[in-house]
């Protein structure tokens, strides 16, 4: 009896580290903990919002985005999710991409722009934009409904029509045939992403 007590508490251990939800039926459901925190984004545009703000490479500041001169604002309907950049990240050109740090979109209720989110990224989304890799991160944070999430297809079990929002958007917003949709990848392939984007922070 004694050989067999730790195997007798292993899943009394685990459920103790599991959160608890009463399912409609009234029935106790005990999900696994939520994976931990990936990486830090910083907020550009804010969810809901139309006005196009970006990191300055040169200043490394946040600012308005012009074009001809003109401040650019978002001719479609608002952002449907926090849309930052992951600092000390780059898709390099020489890798086909556009330059520029990876791009993340954080789901979940309107920031601050600038806000600084520990985020848990649990995909992406393949995009070519005019022919140039423009791969989205899809990532969420504590303190939303979407926290619990930790891949893709966990978002579209539990979230649906969430991932069908993102893609019409993004391969929409600036305007007809100019982003081209690859599809979406699970949280593995996404962290692959992350991992050759990493430049040193020195």
């Amino acid at each position: 009896m004694k050989t067999l007590l730790p195997f007798l508490l292993l899943p009394a251990l685990f459920l103790a580290s599991c959160d608890i939800i009463i399912t409609e039926e009234g029935l106790e459901r005990r999900l696994p903990p939520a994976l931990d925190i990936d990486a830090k984004a910083i907020i550009e545009i804010p969810a809901g919002t139309l006005d196009k703000f970006e990191l300055n490479k040169k200043s490394h500041e946040i600012e308005h985005e012009h074009k001809d001169g003109i401040p650019r604002v978002v001719q479609y309907l608002a952002y449907p999710a926090n849309y930052g950049y992951i600092p000390n990240t780059l898709l390099a050109k020489e890798d086909g991409g556009d330059g520029d740090p990876l791009d993340v979109l954080v789901l979940g209720a309107a920031v601050e722009r600038e806000a600084k989110l520990d985020i848990k990224i649990i995909g992406a989304l393949r995009l070519l934009d005019r022919g140039e890799q423009d791969d989205k991160l899809i990532a969420v944070t504590r303190g939303t409904p979407f926290w619990k999430v930790n891949s893709m297809s966990q978002l579209n079990a539990e979230f649906p029509g969430v991932s069908s929002i993102i893609d019409t958007w993004l391969t929409n917003y600036k305007g007809i045939d100019k982003m081209e949709s690859q599809g979406f990848i699970e949280r593995e392939a996404a962290l692959q992403i992350l991992e050759l984007a990493k430049i040193s922070s020195e």
